[in-house]
């Protein structure tokens, strides 16, 4: 560790040890000695790194400074709730089965479980920790990497509560089990670290989706992890979708683990927050898995959008698909890092990564560094990024047939957009997922035009 990052990680370690300890002695199911070494190592670990810097290969286009100067504070006790009226802005149409989380904290008067077919779980994580604490202890904290993630670690060393989703051996979850994550307004820079757990036992399917969003203003920080365990043969699908307010930080980790030809699909939707980091890390650790690793980032104003993924292919006969699509105005800056290992007993692996950027102000910018990593000799792995502005000549092809200027600008940017929602399935989520985006389309359409006259 460099003289650098103690210097400038150090304060903010003293101020987050003062919390752990205050919270370790609080927390849910402090009693069990397995959660409570659980959480020690990962502050230990926080505790040994700091923030990352620069400096370190994997943030080496973002600068989490921000987060570590601001003086963050758990919400413990005495939060007032929102209304069901403040939260219907967020409900997605179709969606039966809603947990809903307040500053990292279950809200069950605001939750809607429904009629869930046998084998089908759906709870928070400290309640079922509380209930079967050993059919957790065998999945929680198995996956995720503190070593290399110290926004990991930190979210380990204050895992209390967040979604237990389980779908037993052969069961299919016909709905979409959505997850919603709201961070209010508070006198106070505030902080949550929900962590999810998501087993999917052999031959099972289900769809889950993973909200993010703001009531009100001030500095908030979501820091979430989340494990999902694609048993064998499984299939699942994987949504994040983070609409905070510009004022916003949000740290997300989805750690997958797939056994042999499971099948899973992670689609990310970045549209808010001030700076976002998104990491996506899939082992593909049983013969014949598929991954596909598929999202859109929007960026206008001063908002920074990281995306970072480490796909690991360590079984052989497996492929991943990486397709990331950017789309920045004013003087956003986006990011994508994209790195594929294969390792040397991941023969016959096929891999292929592809980001593409549309800036749409001359003060845009991206960063884009796709990389391979390749220790096995029987492989086909591509990869590749392009940058670019909005076609000219696309323009006033739609223009001459009669279309307005504003328009043509909303279609163009919903087409680019619409290459990552074509990867969705359709249902209820990819309908509420394109609204958000024509949306979206229609405020970048109008700001640009703006910015012309």
């Amino acid at each position: 560790m460099g003289s650098g990052r103690v210097a400038t990680a150090s304060p903010a370690i003293q101020k987050y040890a003062e919390s752990f300890g205050g919270f370790e002695k609080s927390a849910a199911s402090h009693d069990l000695a397995w959660l409570r070494k659980l959480r020690q190592d990962g502050f230990a670990r926080f505790s040994e790194t700091g923030f990352p810097t620069t400096r370190d290969e994997d943030w080496r286009f973002t600068n989490p400074a921000a987060i570590a100067q601001t003086p963050f504070r758990l919400v413990r006790n005495g939060r007032s709730l929102p209304s069901q009226k403040d939260l219907n802005q967020f409900q997605i149409p179709g969606v039966g089965c809603r947990l809903v989380f307040v500053d990292g904290r279950f809200a069950e008067t605001l939750s809607s479980i429904g009629n869930l077919p046998a084998g089908v779980t759906v709870c928070n994580l400290a309640s079922e920790i509380a209930r079967n604490p050993g059919a957790i202890e065998q999945h929680l904290g198995r996956y995720l990497n503190t070593q290399r993630d110290s926004f990991g670690a930190l979210n380990t060393a204050f895992l209390e509560d967040g979604a237990y989703v389980h779908i037993a051996k052969g069961v299919v979850a016909e709905g979409p089990i959505a997850v919603l994550f709201v961070s209010t307004a508070h006198e106070f820079p505030a902080v949550n670290h929900p962590r999810n757990l998501i087993v999917a036992e052999e031959n099972s399917q289900a769809t889950i989706v993973e909200d993010y969003v703001s009531l009100g203003g001030g500095q908030s920080l979501c820091n979430t992890v989340t494990e999902l365990v694609a048993g064998d043969h499984s299939v699942v699908s994987h949504y994040m979708i983070e609409r905070e307010h510009a004022g916003a930080f949000n740290v997300s980790t989805l750690r997958i683990q797939q056994g042999r030809t499971a099948d899973v699909a992670s689609h990310s939707v970045l549209l808010g927050g001030a700076l976002v980091r998104n990491n996506i890390h899939p082992v593909l650790a049983g013969e014949g898995g598929e991954c596909l690793i598929n999202g859109l980032f929007i960026g206008n104003g001063r908002q920074h959008l990281d995306n970072y993924m480490l796909v690991e292919h360590a079984s052989p006969h497996c492929g991943s698909r990486q397709f990331y699509n950017g789309i920045l105005d004013g003087h956003a800056h986006g990011v994508f890092h994209g790195r594929i290992i294969v390792h040397k007993d991941a023969q016959k692996t096929d891999a292929k990564q592809t980001n593409r950027n549309l800036l749409l102000s001359d003060t845009a910018q991206i960063d884009t560094k796709p990389q391979l990593e390749i220790y096995a000799d029987d492989v086909k792995c591509t990869h590749g990024a392009t940058i670019g502005q909005m076609e000219e000549n696309s323009l006033f092809y739609l223009r001459s047939r009669g279309i307005d200027e504003m328009s043509a600008r909303r279609l163009l940017l919903v087409a680019f957009a619409s290459e990552c929602m074509d990867r969705m399935k359709e249902g209820p989520v990819r309908t509420h997922i394109e609204k958000l985006i024509h949306d979206h389309a229609f405020r970048l359409a109008e700001s640009s035009l703006r910015k012309i006259a």
